[in-house]
């Protein structure tokens, strides 16, 4: 990423870190196409904490990326899911850091594209709660937006941009579409549609135009060109398999 871009995302780390009580630090790590989950930008105590998640001990960051579910915990060294994320392990391998203000880590999964998942996390001196998790989720958005606009700032990458951006768009009006219809929260209705597009083996933003379009009875409004997202005949069926899956007394998606 271009310093200018790295500094945005620091910039809105600081500002999250200052928006949840008790944060020495805040992160965003993001895996695309496959590749394993990195650090995109940190703040503060996270920039060595999750790092050292990633690269060495395993811990909420990496449970997040991993499952795509929110992860809480009021004191990490402390958890039983990351035996080996120790205070005594981390003082012996990363000596000069104030690992004693270390205690609770929320940590918040999210789409970003088609083909990636950020994780936006924040360290803290407390235990954290659901009321952290909700703190983040207010800054999720503008977190995937940042990185769509790091994304384009490499080199070459001005057509990716524009296709994440529309696809994005997709996503969160689907997304709302679950909401509604659901009555759940955004991770919810993104874990519902990503188990869908897998289920169905359709891409999930042509699925989420589909879905959009089934409901609405009329074309998303979408760019002219080439950028427009043409739901298949497969995802058309599957976005009418899942408004099934709300009708009263239907729970479970039912495959083709």
């Amino acid at each position: 990423m271009t310093e200018p871009v790295t500094a945005l995302l620091e910039e809105l780390l600081k500002r999250i870190a200052a928006d949840v009580p008790g944060a020495v630090g805040a992160a965003v790590s993001v895996h695309h196409h496959g590749l394993p989950l990195h650090v995109a930008a940190a703040h503060g105590l996270a920039a060595v904490f999750v790092a050292a998640q990633l690269d060495e001990f395993g811990g909420p960051v990496v449970t997040a990326g991993d499952t795509g579910l929110p992860v809480v915990t009021a004191d990490v060294f402390a958890d039983e899911r990351w035996p080996s994320l120790t205070l005594t392990t981390l003082l012996e391998r990363h000596p000069g850091t104030d690992w004693l203000r270390v205690r609770g880590v929320a940590a918040l999964p999210a789409p970003w594209d088609t083909d990636g998942r950020l994780v936006l996390s924040v360290t803290l001196d407390r235990p954290a709660t659901e009321e952290t998790l909700k703190a983040l989720r207010r800054h999720e958005r503008f977190t995937a937006m940042a990185l769509v606009v790091a994304e384009a700032a490499r080199p070459d990458r001005t057509e990716q941009m524009l296709d994440l951006l529309q696809s994005r768009a997709a996503l969160e009006e689907a997304k709302g579409i679950v909401i509604a219809l659901r009555r759940c929260d955004p991770d919810e209705a993104w874990e519902t549609l990503r188990r869908a597009s897998q289920q169905f083996n359709v891409k999930v933003r042509e699925l989420a135009v589909a879905l959009v379009e089934l409901l609405a009875g009329a074309p998303a409004p979408q760019p002219d060109g080439d950028r427009t997202i043409d739901p298949s005949p497969a995802a058309r069926v599957a976005a009418e398999q899942v408004l099934r899956a709300f009708e009263p007394g239907r729970v479970e998606l039912t495959g083709p």
